[in-house]
């Protein structure tokens, strides 16, 4: 009697999970595909603005609310699986949810209808052309970072990567001006140049030594793997992921900056810059292993080359005076940090690198999204010519200050927890000199960005603004709506990190279960 109690009970569970999974599946594939569902809308009505954003609005809100639902529902012990295709044996289009790919999910879902909000006003009020063009190319770009945040292999995370660089490139080059084109072919040349020379013979050589691309938990390789072929490989794979601007391929970071700064915040939040970071963190998670990872004598050549990059980025961003190039250079920076929690092999670090990869998305759009607001509503793109901007901007002058601690790392912003648990994950792995590179980083950081809103409120006698402050008014609604929301989500983050830090942990534990 027990007994079929027992088994009653038993296939009951089993039939509810398996439900679940199906419901999660399903789920899954609605949030790679929906980003497209919004492109009938937007070409229908390419002539009538209201209803072509309308379309990119609704569509944004459903993703969103899919991706928290996926995440409400996620278990990181019972991953939805789903097979598309197969290419030949071994190379499959195929998806995995695991707490990486979730938070990264998260993070792309929510900043995309908050660029899209910013996008109506900026658009509008700076007078952009080809508009259509713009959301259409968008939308391809976030379901190019939905694929590849739940890639379950490196065929289809590498598939899904060139998706992105290519959908993004016509943005770069929205303007149409010669310098906008010249900027865009930096652009492509630097990240296709990387990924077929260095990310496409890493995924190649990954298969000829294992015959398995799928990312496992503890890595692919065995005690039989050569400790050269690995380190070749893992140079490969950093440096073929250009998308992360590891130095010396950043530069077509701050090319891009001839974009719109709607593009721009894309580039730096939400998809091209943390698609690269993500890339780099789960191949080290899923593909090397810490265990290996902390092996390997090039680990530490490329750990110090992140370090010194994250150090001269910052000293760069100190000259610019431009306000979209200084936050360029401090996102190369920035970048270094995510790449650097990957590289220390400790579960800390890769805790840390994960979480900077929410807290600088979320920081570093409130940054741009202001940057755009100024250049809309002043006129201004220099910092030189921002004193005094707080008293006729000050929501936008707010908001960057509140982003501005988050980049450096100051309580209450969200950014403090990630550096936190980098400078955690240093002290495990001993490497006391990238400590102290990172905090010198963080001085730095206050050195190029607190000055900008500080003096905006506090100008004394030295305005060098040319026109009326009473003529100066914020951005548009929509962009300012925008800017206040990320503020305020990086101060939220703060006191209430558990939705990402929750993930963060359970890929650290991941990590660490195999190390352990």
């Amino acid at each position: 009697m027990s007994g079929a109690i027992n088994n009653g009970l038993s296939n009951e569970l089993s039939s509810e999970i398996a439900n679940q999974m199906m419901t999660q599946e399903a789920l899954m594939q609605w949030i790679i595909l929906l980003p497209l569902l919004a492109i009938p809308g937007i070409l229908l009505f390419h002539k009538q603005q209201n209803l072509r954003e309308a379309a990119t609005l609704i569509v944004g809100a459903l993703l969103l609310f899919a991706v928290i639902a996926f995440y409400q529902s996620f278990d990181a012990g019972q991953g939805a699986y789903v097979h598309w295709w197969e290419l030949l044996p071994g190379l499959d289009i195929a998806f995995r949810a695991e707490p990486l790919g979730v938070l990264f999910s998260l993070v792309a879902g929510s900043l995309w209808l908050v660029t899209s909000i910013y996008s109506i006003g900026y658009m509008r009020g700076h007078g952009e052309g080809n508009q259509t063009r713009f959301y259409f190319f968008f939308a391809i770009a976030i379901t190019g970072v939905m694929g590849l945040a739940f890639a379950d292999n490196l065929f289809t995370l590498f598939v899904f990567y060139e998706i992105l660089t290519l959908s993004t490139y016509p943005l770069v080059t929205h303007a149409g001006t010669d310098k906008a084109r010249h900027g865009g072919r930096i652009y492509l040349s630097i990240l296709l140049v990387t990924s077929i020379l260095f990310f496409l013979f890493a995924v190649i050589g990954t298969w000829t030594e294992t015959g398995d691309l799928t990312f496992t938990a503890g890595g692919v390789f065995d005690d039989s793997t050569s400790k050269v072929v690995a380190s070749v490989l893992l140079a490969l794979f950093v440096f073929g992921i250009g998308k992360a601007a590891v130095m010396p391929f950043h530069r077509w970071l701050p090319a891009a900056m001839v974009a719109p700064t709607p593009v721009s915040a894309l580039l730096h939040a939400v998809a091209v810059v943390k698609a690269g970071v993500f890339s780099i963190m789960k191949v080290c998670v899923y593909i090397f292993g810490i265990d290996l990872l902390a092996e390997l004598p090039i680990t530490d050549w490329l750990l110090y080359i992140a370090t010194a990059g994250v150090l001269l980025a910052s000293l760069v961003a100190m000259r610019q005076d431009n306000l979209k190039k200084r936050l360029a250079y401090s996102t190369v920076s920035q970048l270094g940090y995510i790449t650097i929690g990957a590289l220390l092999a400790t579960q800390s670090g890769v805790l840390g690198g994960s979480f900077h990869i929410v807290a600088h998305a979320f920081g570093k759009i409130t940054l741009f999204f202001c940057a755009g607001a100024i250049m809309v509503a002043a006129h201004k793109t220099e910092i030189s010519d921002m004193r005094g901007l707080g008293k006729t901007m000050p929501l936008t002058m707010i908001a960057f200050f509140i982003g501005s601690m988050s980049i450096i790392g100051l309580p209450p912003a969200a950014g403090m927890w990630s550096k936190w648990y980098l400078l955690m994950g240093t002290l495990e792995a001993e490497q006391v000199a990238v400590m102290i590179v990172l905090m010198i980083s963080s001085l730095l950081n206050i050195a190029y960005l607190l000055p900008i809103p500080l003096r905006a409120f506090f100008d004394g006698e030295r305005s060098v603004v040319s026109i009326r402050r009473d003529e100066i008014k914020e951005a548009p609604w929509p962009s300012l709506l925008a800017l206040s929301i990320t503020a305020i989500m990086t101060l939220v983050f703060f006191f209430w990190p558990q939705p990402f830090y929750g993930l963060a942990q359970s890929l650290a534990t991941i990590a660490g279960g195999a190390h352990g």
